[in-house]
């Protein structure tokens, strides 16, 4: 089974909704079988490459003070997560994308995508830095020095430009959404027995083809 998962590094549901699929692939009998694929999605594809505070971003784009907005978010992480969008430095995820199409090919996809959206939304990190980045892929596993060097080149970028295309072409609008055997679409962080229901009737053939 093969579960693709398009959704941005800056979206905290995204976050959320990893935990909550980690959650439920862990109660799947057939867990082994899943195999998971992070795709991109850029909630806002011509934010700027300079960094600049997130709390600045979201006063201007809902109009109320950033505070009124991380409050439920930290009340919604159950799953244990810390989320410090105070500190958090919003800018463009392109390259971060571009890391993770990277980590993809050596089989550290997973590790890599944890460790992105911890430096953001923990860590207060920036994403577009290059070498806080190769920093990421360090510790997820990766060489660092050949993270630093496919960062610097323009390998992967078509090919992740392709893959954001792809997501507007397939008609994703909104993230975190899950495409299970590229027939059933899950959308939004939905609940561990929700997802937990989904696979075992993708599983048993009694769910073949929906938006849930």
């Amino acid at each position: 089974m093969k579960v693709e998962i398009y959704s941005d590094l800056v979206c905290p549901w995204c976050y959320i909704g990893k935990r909550r699929f980690e959650q439920a692939v862990a109660a799947f009998p057939s867990a082994d079988q899943v195999e998971v694929v992070y795709r991109p999605f850029q909630l806002n594809p011509d934010a700027p490459e300079a960094a600049e505070p997130s709390s600045r971003v979201y006063e201007r784009t809902f109009g109320r003070p950033a505070e009124t907005l991380f409050g439920p978010l930290t009340q919604a992480a159950a799953e244990g997560l810390t989320f410090r969008l105070e500190e958090a430095l919003a800018t463009n995820t392109f390259q971060a994308h571009r890391l993770l199409w990277h980590a993809g090919r050596h089989g550290r996809q997973a590790e890599v995508k944890e460790g992105l959206l911890a430096h953001y939304f923990t860590h207060g990190g920036d994403l577009g830095d290059r070498t806080a980045l190769a920093d990421v892929a360090a510790a997820a596993g990766l060489d660092r020095d050949g993270a630093l060097a496919f960062l610097a080149s323009q390998e992967g970028t078509g090919e992740v430009r392709a893959e954001l295309a792809q997501a507007l072409d397939a008609g994703v609008t909104a993230v975190p959404t899950f495409v299970v055997d590229g027939k059933v679409v899950l959308q939004g962080a939905q609940s561990p027995e929700l997802i937990l229901e989904v696979l075992t009737k993708v599983t048993d053939g009694t769910l073949s083809a929906a938006t849930v």
